[in-house]
């Protein structure tokens, strides 16, 4: 079956080879990135049905208006991917400045939630849908020099728990941990070991059929994208 799969953060890294996997599936994306640059140039690689929008997800304004742009072409989505998200530069908490801690809470945390907010409730009038939380090996554990982002990817292990009992029968909210792969995020805070690990591309081979599978069943579980390496 063809699906309508919304994924945040789409214009690299994870974000941007799930589409680009899924699409060569035949499925459908609505996505969106913060680069109006990088958007434009997806919806030019990717025509409709295929459908993307230049959006902050930590600007709950930005994203009620974006739901509004998509419920008025599309149904709700059979899928939504909550990927969007920052990483600190490497440093003790005490050194990380104020504005870098709050961007990292505002898109990690705040910006899933944005997200649930106005998407959510088209998916529970439809009566079916799953919602991935994208956390971390760092929200399972911890690291030093990662303390926002580690506080960040925990948040979502409990926030996703809690969305899971609010959710109707028919609907799944879970956390996952996509493993380790070398992304631009990755290497920004281990530039040498990131070249051991799949890259994106790579790894949405795997992840997109893993995450094609998900029903009502996988509600509240805490996720690990099989066959790679955990971190």
């Amino acid at each position: 079956m063809k699906k309508t799969i919304l994924i945040t953060g789409v214009t690299r890294g994870c974000g941007r080879a799930l589409a680009e996997e899924f699409i060569r599936r035949g499925h459908t994306i609505i996505g969106c990135g913060r680069s109006v640059k990088e958007i434009a140039a997806l919806a030019s690689q990717f025509p409709p049905p295929n459908y993307f929008s230049a959006v902050n997800v930590a600007d709950d304004p930005q994203v009620e208006a974006w739901a509004k742009e998509v419920f008025s072409s599309y149904a709700a989505p059979d899928l939504v991917l909550n990927n969007a998200a920052l990483i600190n530069h490497v440093a003790p908490l005490w050194q990380v400045p104020a504005q870098e801690f709050s961007d990292v809470i505002d898109v990690n945390i705040k910006g899933t939630a944005n997200v649930i907010r106005h998407f959510i409730p088209a998916m529970i009038a439809r009566g079916r849908g799953v919602i991935v939380n994208f956390s971390s090996g760092w929200g399972r554990s911890t690291d030093a020099g990662v303390a926002p982002y580690c506080a960040t990817k925990w948040a979502i292990e409990g926030l996703t728990q809690s969305l899971a009992q609010e959710l109707p029968p028919g609907l799944a909210a879970a956390a996952l941990n996509p493993g380790i792969i070398n992304t631009d995020m990755l290497r920004t805070c281990w530039a040498d070991g990131a070249r051991n690990y799949p890259s994106p591309e790579e790894w949405a081979q795997n992840a997109a059929p893993f995450l094609l599978k998900l029903d009502a069943a996988c509600n509240g579980k805490q996720l690990t994208v099989p066959g790679g390496t955990t971190g």
